[in-house]
């Protein structure tokens, strides 16, 4: 029996989502190279852009890798480069690391910084094809998906010179729409719990918020700051948290099954329990258990 149209399309998706997962063993450790970081709860010192963390090892693995958060690098533990890093290292200069040729340096960190939001750009207009029907708006976020794939592909010179800004606001654009549609398609509350007395926004200072068994299902949360918030026995179902800062907030009984455009990130940097029900196709960090 033949696939259908919609069989082919999940089979195109499932392959696309494997190549936005990180393989750092085909990576040169640009993320602990390129990027820059300040001593902080998430960063255990200085680095700069360009400089080697002093964890990297001469064969690009991390050093403290299994010991990151007891050594004060949750940061790192939580990062996720959409897979970018592979792209750069084994696609964009075919190979050759670094180290190698270190005239390739500076260019090759500016390539990443850029293909990383790229990437990070696919794994959301991706999420978005498995969630929105067949329709107008399906046909605009694969044609989206199609130019960014291509701008992937661009040699060195094109992605430094690439106005990464303004592509991201065209994708943005088109992600509200498609979560303005997801989360009316959705409705109103699923549970008994009562909503906040004032919805939330995105972009909330919603830092340290008290919003335990709160009913934010459906609720508009892009961008929002939840850093240490309690939301143990929330409902977050259709609830749209791209780029919601959840670094130590408490997810623990919350309920994010039905939510859209969380990343394994985001949960990473979160704390839960046993109790806390994720999206399918998230992982339960192994240090929620301890």
């Amino acid at each position: 029996m033949s696939e259908t149209a919609h069989e082919k399309t999940q089979t195109v998706r499932a392959q696309r989502g494997q190549s936005l997962r990180a393989d750092c063993a085909n990576c040169f450790g640009l993320c602990c190279v390129a990027l820059s970081f300040s001593a902080s709860a998430d960063f255990a010192i200085d680095k700069g852009a360009g400089e080697p963390c002093p964890n990297l090892q001469s064969e690009f693995g991390c050093g403290i890798y299994p010991r990151l958060r007891q050594k004060g690098f949750g940061g790192c533990a939580a990062f996720d480069c959409f897979g970018a890093g592979q792209q750069v290292a084994q696609v964009t200069f075919a190979g050759q690391s670094w180290r190698q040729a270190p005239h390739t340096a500076p260019q090759m960190f500016a390539v990443f910084t850029v293909m990383r939001q790229l990437h990070e750009m696919l794994w959301y207009l991706n999420e978005a094809l498995g969630l929105i029907p067949a329709g107008a708006l399906h046909a605009e976020l694969g044609a989206a998906v199609e130019n960014t794939e291509r701008l992937t592909r661009e040699a060195p010179d094109a992605l430094t010179a690439l106005d990464v800004a303004t592509h991201r606001d065209g994708v943005n654009a088109l992600l509200s729409r498609t979560s303005g549609l997801l989360r009316a398609e959705a409705g109103g509350p699923k549970t008994g719990k009562s909503a906040p007395r004032k919805a939330p926004s995105p972009g909330a200072d919603l830092i340290g918020a008290k919003l335990r068994d709160a009913d934010l299902s459906g609720s508009n949360l892009r961008g929002a700051y939840l850093i240490t918030a309690d939301l143990t026995g929330a409902d977050l179902r259709a609830a749209d948290l791209t780029g919601a800062d959840l670094r130590a907030a408490d997810l623990s009984g919350a309920d994010l099954s039905g939510s859209f455009f969380l990343t394994q990130s985001q949960v990473d940097s979160a704390v839960g329990d046993s109790a806390t029900r994720l999206p399918p196709t998230l992982s339960r960090p192994t240090h929620w258990s301890r």
